[in-house]
């Protein structure tokens, strides 16, 4: 059984796809299982890793999605820790090492996730300052945005099978945002200081650019743990009060595009959550 199993989704990356897989093959750390999972490519995706066909697991499905793609090489998967990386990343050559060595000084640990190198077209950019990464319970910080990358994270599997469940395959996009909430509220993230994922973006093909209005699956997520009853009281506002600012910015987005009855919808549920904000402050000492 090998130690860590590797899981990359794709859909039509070919090109990103060769070297996000040989970034893999080339780990200073041999002891993984790479699984391929094809989300139904209609280019080479397929000739392609053929070339591969004794080095890894290929799983092909008809198109269901990123979420569904990564829980089916979880499901298909054997290692003690379970690692992705999103077919137009790709890592540096220590990466497993680092994490399976944090993992061992820190056995207590469920999840780490590293430092990244963004890549903007070609072009190496810095993050914003929204999006610092951070260690330890860091659910409020994960609250605005996802500031954890897939690419990033090793888990446990023992996360997956025996505590938290799989993505929620109805998130077509900000899946790794649900399950960042699911898991920050729980559990210390840990971050290993290190860039070691090179992080690229700004093409046409990414899920970002194919799903207009990311925040409404972000509302949607919010809503799902704020009634999951897994959530301190502090916690619970503070879901409140960001599922509050999401509702009032965007359904006034909405209302500037002219898209009423959608504004109308989100409006209502700021209004909705908003009276409970003080109630449970309230309770708070």
């Amino acid at each position: 059984m090998p130690k860590v199993s590797v899981i990359i989704p794709t859909y039509n990356r070919s090109g990103f796809l060769e070297e996000a897989v040989e970034s893999v093959f080339s780990q200073d750390f041999k002891d993984f299982e790479l699984i391929v999972v094809d989300d139904g490519s209609s280019d080479d995706t397929r000739d392609m890793i053929g070339r591969y066909s004794e080095r890894l697991i290929y799983i092909y499905q008809e198109r269901q999605g990123v979420s569904c793609a990564r829980n089916k090489g979880i499901r298909f998967s054997s290692g003690e820790y379970i690692a992705f990386l999103d077919s137009d990343d790709k890592w540096l050559e220590k990466k497993l090492s680092f994490q399976l060595e944090f993992f061992m000084l820190n056995p207590h640990a469920l999840i780490c996730h590293t430092e990244e190198i963004w890549i903007r077209r070609g072009i190496r950019v810095n993050p914003m300052k929204k999006h610092k990464k951070c260690s330890g319970m860091i659910y409020e910080r994960v609250l605005p945005l996802c500031i954890i990358s897939p690419s990033s994270v090793m888990i446990k599997r023992e996360l997956f099978f025996n505590r938290l469940g799989f993505f929620d395959e109805s998130f077509p996009v900000c899946e790794d945002y649900e399950m960042w909430l699911r898991i920050a509220a729980r559990y210390p993230i840990y971050l290993i200081e290190k860039p070691l994922v090179i992080k690229r973006g700004g093409h046409q093909d990414q899920l970002s650019k194919e799903f207009t209005g990311l925040d409404r699956f972000r509302i949607k997520a919010l809503v799902k743990i704020i009634e999951s009853g897994i959530l301190s009281k502090e916690q619970y506002v503070a879901s409140l009060e960001e599922l509050k600012r999401k509702c009032e910015i965007f359904g006034n987005g909405c209302l500037k595009r002219g898209k009423i009855q959608e504004a109308e919808r989100y409006l209502r549920l700021h209004e909705k959550y908003e009276n409970r904000i003080q109630t449970v402050r309230s309770t708070i000492h």
